[in-house]
Order: structure tokens, then sequence, then C-alpha cells
């Protein structure tokens, strides 16, 4: 019987981490556009809301579904068994933990943005100077960053679950599923037969 981490679109999910260094430096190269008409602290404060709260907030009341990818999403009523027993996983104290560790992170991550601005300065100057529009797509590109940042963390909180603890879990209800779990995309039967790790049963 295969490891429950043999499920290819965990890795997949992890290796959405590799997107941080195309999303960070485009969030700093509009930090970095225009002249400054707020405090320092209350635009920091605008584009972590943009980029941090709505995502800290989904995945503190209803985690991302991990079965989604690129716009689509497996129906839930054909997860097999581990998979919804993956989907207990998902949906911890450990990974609301997690979660906040990962905007904390985030917190920091866009200070050091912040004081890295000058090194972009001159490439910013190039762009359009509308500062309220720069602070909006920086935001923005935090929130795409965050993205895949909280994913990855989520998914990181299943694959540290012992075999054992996770043969014992009771695979989640679909009922569960749709209420506790945030289901983004069009729904399809399939997202690649080799990505889902699911077999066909015969009709």
């Amino acid at each position: 019987m295969s490891s429950f981490r043999s499920e290819p679109i965990l890795w997949i999910h992890i290796a959405g981490l590799a997107t941080l260094p195309i999303f960070l430096p485009l969030c700093l190269l509009f930090l970095a556009v225009g002249d400054r008409s707020l405090p320092t602290w209350l635009e920091l404060l605008i584009v972590a809301a943009i980029g941090i709260l709505p995502l800290l907030w989904m995945q503190l009341r209803r985690p991302f579904y991990t079965f989604a990818l690129l716009g689509v999403a497996l129906k839930p009523e054909i997860l097999s068994e581990p998979q919804r027993k993956i989907l207990c996983l998902v949906n911890t104290k450990l990974n609301r933990l997690l979660a906040v560790f990962g905007a904390v992170l985030s917190v920091l991550i866009l200070l050091l943005l912040s004081q890295a601005t000058p090194l972009v300065a001159n490439i910013a100057r190039l762009l359009p100077q509308w500062r309220g529009l720069a602070l909006l797509l920086a935001g923005l590109f935090f929130l795409a960053s965050n993205l895949f940042l909280q994913i990855p963390l989520s998914v990181a909180g299943v694959l540290v679950t012992k075999e054992t603890e996770f043969a014992a879990l009771e695979p989640l209800s679909l009922e569960k599923i749709k209420q506790d779990f945030t289901i983004l995309g069009v729904r399809v039967d399939q997202i690649l037969p080799q990505l889902t790790g699911k077999v066909k049963t015969e009709e």
C-alpha cells in the first residue's frame, strides 16, 4: 500500500514555493514606484492588509481545499478515502498555527522589502509614477506570494504526520468537506490523470 505522502498534488503545492522569487521582486518593484504621500507604516499596513489578511482569514476559518490547482478543483464526491483523510489533516490546530506563523513571516518579509526599495529605484523610475496604483499592485503581488507560502505550509503540516496516525484517521465526510473548506476553481473529475493519484473504478 502506497504512502499518503505519494499523493502528487501535495508535492505540486510544495513546489509552489518556487514562485516566491517571482512575486516578491515584483512587490518590491511597485513599493519603489512614485513618491510617498502617506506615512511609511500606513502604506505597509495597506499592502499587508491586501496581501495577508484575506488568506489568513481563509486558512483560519475555511482552509484552502488541497485538491485544487490552477483554477480547477477535484469534485469532493470523487475523492478517494486517503484523499479525504488528507483533508482531515489540513483543518487542524497545527495548520492554524502554521497559518499564523506564515502571516508573521510575511510581515517580516514585507518590512525587508520596504527597506530594499532603494535597490530597485532606478528601474522603478521607468514605470508610471502613480503611487496609489503601485501600492495596489504591490499588495496584489504580495497576496500572490502569500498564497504560495500559506498552501505549502498547510501541506507541510500534512507531510509531517506519522503513517500510523494517518491510518487511524476517519475520512472526512462529503458534507464536512463542502462546509469546512474553501473550494476555488471549476469542479472537475480529473486534474490530469498523472496528478490525481486516483484509480478509476470499473463501471
